[in-house]
């Protein structure tokens, strides 16, 4: 599938890496997606001129590289392939976090899962406190030294850790991260408060996750009514349940699903294009299941959002904020008070 004009190109951060604006999500790949659907999704993707992917190691239990690996290895080189580490892999205490125990033998198993030698950027899937900044800096960079990665990000970061990896790592005269990897869409739009300023002053790309509210912004959903078994809602998807799916978040997909389709477009395509047309973000990742959903995505590059479009979306949920008043992910619990009695 072709888009209407050529993809935009821009450098990751204050780097030299050029990506697109898209990236193909793998987290469905080895799981709810095939071999034979994800090889078309990649096709897809290669005739739309994009070249960026997105994996974890524990994707599918480690499936989703695997996939990614043969899917891309004709020509890999032409990829830019980003997995993760830290996600609990197995049942003993080191299978997880970012201590150089477990990033020095885990970027090994990816690699080989990739069947890959080097991996393009390397992101720390989430942020483990219990180990020493100057532990993971180091460990990070004697990857790069060692050419088993180009470069690094982190992932579900706060904005104050992000600057002090950023300092810390110039202080020791290291590479510092290029990406930081959120999630954002027009019903979760907590980031843009101090996360993204924090990235755009410390030269750290930010390419989000979750753009349609872990498919929420479809407008599949609604308040007080079961969702379809088949649906990721449905499968009783955790992370969905503490996140997105909320009624709030639900009425307002639907005045956009509504709004979108006066538009001549596809609720997808809407809140693609408007995740996208924040300059303060380096890019999306989509994460579909089904190829329609992926040429869906694709074809949200060739949206031009209005000044009208962004006032209705913050009409619905102000800058800054979440559609439901008071939201806090349990997994990112509030820290800043601790009643003394």
């Amino acid at each position: 599938m072709a888009t209407d004009k050529p993809p935009v190109y821009e450098t990751l951060g204050a780097s030299g890496l050029r990506v697109p604006r898209l990236w193909l999500g793998a987290m469905m790949f080895g799981d709810q997606t095939d071999e034979a659907v994800a090889r078309e999704m990649v096709a897809v993707t290669r005739d739309a001129g994009l070249n960026a992917i997105d994996t974890a190691d524990n994707y599918a239990g480690g499936e989703s590289e695997k996939m990614v690996g043969k899917l891309i290895a004709k020509d890999r080189s032409r990829w830019v392939v980003a997995t993760k580490v830290a996600n609990p892999i197995g049942n003993e205490p080191n299978d997880r976090g970012t201590s150089r125990h477990w990033v020095m033998r885990e970027v090994d198993n990816s690699l080989s899962r990739l069947a890959t030698d080097y991996i393009d950027v390397y992101y720390m899937h989430r942020d483990d406190e219990s180990v020493p900044i100057e532990e993971v800096l180091s460990t990070f960079a004697r990857l790069i030294e060692l050419g088993k990665i180009r470069y690094y990000g982190v992932s579900n970061f706060r904005g104050w850790r992000v600057a002090r990896m950023v300092e810390t790592a110039r202080r020791m005269g290291v590479p510092q991260p290029i990406v930081c990897q959120p999630p954002y869409s027009a019903v979760t739009r907590l980031i843009e408060t101090e996360l993204i300023p924090s990235c755009n002053h410390y030269g750290v790309g930010v390419v989000a996750y979750s753009p349609l509210a872990r498919g929420v912004l479809t407008g599949k959903y609604q308040p007080d009514v079961a969702p379809d078994a088949n649906s990721r809602a449905g499968r009783g998807d955790r992370r969905m349940h503490q996140t997105e799916f909320r009624p709030e978040s639900m009425n307002v997909a639907n005045e956009l699903k509504a709004y979108a389709q006066s538009r001549g477009l596809s609720p997808t395509q809407f809140a693609i294009a408007w995740a996208l047309n924040n300059r303060c973000i380096s890019g999306v990742i989509g994460g579909p299941r089904t190829l329609d959903q992926w040429q869906d995505y694709v074809l949200s590059l060739n949206v031009q959002l209005t000044a009208e479009d962004e006032a209705l979306v913050d009409r619905l949920v102000p800058q800054g904020y979440a559609s439901t008043h008071g939201f806090v992910d349990p997994q990112y619990p509030i820290q800043g008070r601790k009643p003394r009695n």
